[in-house]
């Protein structure tokens, strides 16, 4: 696919950078054609090497090519990140003072804006008029996130994450009648998800806790994957500071019991229950009502009594064996090391074996490994087979893609 992407004049111009790489590791062809105050924030050498390719914001280089009717008529979409409110009311009034408006105006493919300015701005009549000709004339305007903007000014007016941006990107092509993308498959409509995600956080003292490294990108990319297949997701979401996509219903947690409870409680009705989350596997014994000091005696040292958490998914398991159900569909994750017991395959397929879950994704975690990272390396195992697949090295959306492809046909 062919994608142009354009550069407003903003402070979030940083984000675009992100979001042309996940157009490129998906396989797209990129033009980023800036604005001449967006190379104030992200220079054009930045650009070049993102895209592999040339970058200008004039009509006049390579002007034999006629760039300014060439890159618009042959796109297949137009993302124009951050758009500023100079550059809607630019697209509004239809003004080509400079490549990007250009483009715009020679453009027959889909168009998205993703403005980005102070709340102010956003709020004022002339934007928003600006906005409403735009969306009439069929471009998509993907309204702004609340947040902290530039300085200590926060409200509605900030640009969305990258990965929102590319969702909505692909989902607006989603029967394009051009054949630039395929249509995203609606495989999921009518049926109920629940998908937990991030780590647990086990109290100590009221300031200290046990938890891990998960950071939820992997839970997020797989319950935003099931709401665009047309899923009704709910996400439970533990400890986890990204921004959730809309649409889709959240429960927030912190403990793993906290967790428990909410999945157990969410998966009633539900047709799939992933367990993407890192609970903890103990908490402590008891949690002291005040701050644990330090002893006077270095060598004193500190003791802490651990009980084992319950097994969440087993519990599940359990649960619909009882009832003599076949729903929820069930799949359980592994986050493993190896050791001088074993690989990180077989601590998997042991615990496979003892959760009893249908499907099980199995990632190696470690320092710079799964946790936090953009890109991972996943292992499906499937209930019944004793082949393993492995999905990637790729991008958590594309194990998601991968994830929901292997559980459609389950659920006839």
């Amino acid at each position: 696919m062919r994608v142009v992407l354009g550069v407003g004049g903003g402070i979030a111009a940083y984000k675009a950078c992100s979001l042309l790489r996940l157009f490129t590791e998906a396989g797209h062809d990129v033009t980023v054609v800036p604005t001449a105050s967006a190379l104030q924030f992200v220079g054009a050498p930045t650009w070049s090497a993102l895209s592999g390719k040339p970058v200008s914001t004039e009509v006049w280089t390579s002007v034999h090519e006629v760039p300014h009717v060439r890159i618009g008529q042959s796109a297949d979409l137009v993302v124009v990140a951050p758009a500023t409110a100079d550059l809607l009311a630019k697209a509004a009034a239809g003004l080509a003072d400079d490549l990007l408006t250009n483009t715009l105006l020679t453009a027959r493919c889909p168009v998205a804006f993703a403005p980005a300015m102070h709340t102010e701005m956003w709020e004022h009549p002339a934007t928003q008029a600006n906005v409403a000709t735009l969306r009439s004339r069929g471009a998509h305007v993907i309204d702004p996130a609340v947040g902290r903007l530039t300085g200590k000014d926060s409200g509605a007016g900030r640009l969305p994450e990258p990965e929102e941006l590319y969702a909505a990107c692909l989902a607006l092509l989603d029967g394009s009648p051009s054949g630039a993308a395929a249509p995203r498959r609606r495989d999921l409509e009518g049926r109920r998800v629940v998908v937990s995600a991030g780590g647990t956080r086990e109290p100590l003292d009221p300031v200290r806790f046990l938890g891990n490294r998960s950071s939820g990108k992997q839970g997020l990319a797989i319950a935003r994957a099931a709401a665009q297949r047309g899923a009704k997701v709910t996400l439970v979401a533990a400890n986890v500071s990204l921004p959730v996509p809309d649409g889709i219903d959240v429960e927030r947690v912190e403990t793993t019991l906290e967790l428990q409870h909410a999945v157990e409680a969410a998966a009633g009705g539900a047709d799939v229950v992933v367990m993407a989350a890192a609970p903890a596997d103990f908490r402590p014994a008891s949690v002291s009502g005040s701050k644990i000091k330090k002893s006077s005696d270095p060598q004193a040292g500190l003791r802490v009594e651990l009980v084992e958490n319950p097994d969440i998914v087993r519990g599940l398991v359990e649960a619909r064996t009882a009832r003599g159900a076949t729903a929820p569909l069930i799949v359980s994750f592994a986050a493993e090391t190896g050791d001088v017991n074993g690989s990180v395959m077989d601590h998997a397929r042991a615990k496979f074996a003892r959760k009893g879950s249908d499907l099980q994704v199995v990632n190696e975690v470690g320092t710079d490994l799964t946790f936090g990272e953009d890109d991972t390396t996943v292992h499906l195992l499937r209930r019944g087979s004793d082949e393993a697949t492995t999905v990637g090295p790729t991008s958590k959306e594309a194990v998601a893609e991968a994830l929901w492809d292997t559980i459609s046909p389950l659920l006839g």
